[in-house]
């Protein structure tokens, strides 16, 4: 039977999400790519990479990393100019990355 980590007890782990590697901890907030769901909804991630020095190959096996979504939003935004000397030539784009704020509530091994 999986044994979830309570309070007092200082975990990490490495989840995988989007392409991306975060080190996590109990009680800690990441921002991560867009994930379905609303504010509220339980989220579960089980591609864990490491927990505690426990390296996975190249996950640990039926470990995972329990959240729950805080927020959904946009970060600032990024303003993308190209301009070309002699051509005559410029663009100017904008860009807003969508985020999930996420609330790390349990790691289970």
């Amino acid at each position: 039977m999986p044994q979830g980590y309570g309070e007092g007890e200082n975990m990490n782990a490495i989840i995988k999400t989007g392409a991306k590697q975060y080190n996590v901890e109990l009680d800690s907030e990441i921002y991560v790519e867009k994930l379905e769901g609303e504010a509220g909804d339980k989220v579960i991630f089980d591609e864990v990479l490491m927990i505690d020095g426990k390296i996975g190959t190249p996950f640990v096996p039926e470990a995972k990393v329990e959240g729950e979504i805080i927020k959904q939003g946009k970060g600032k935004k990024l303003v993308i100019y190209k301009y070309k000397e002699k051509k005559d030539s410029k663009t100017k784009k904008g860009h807003r990355q969508r985020y999930t704020k996420v609330k790390i509530t349990n790691i289970v091994v």
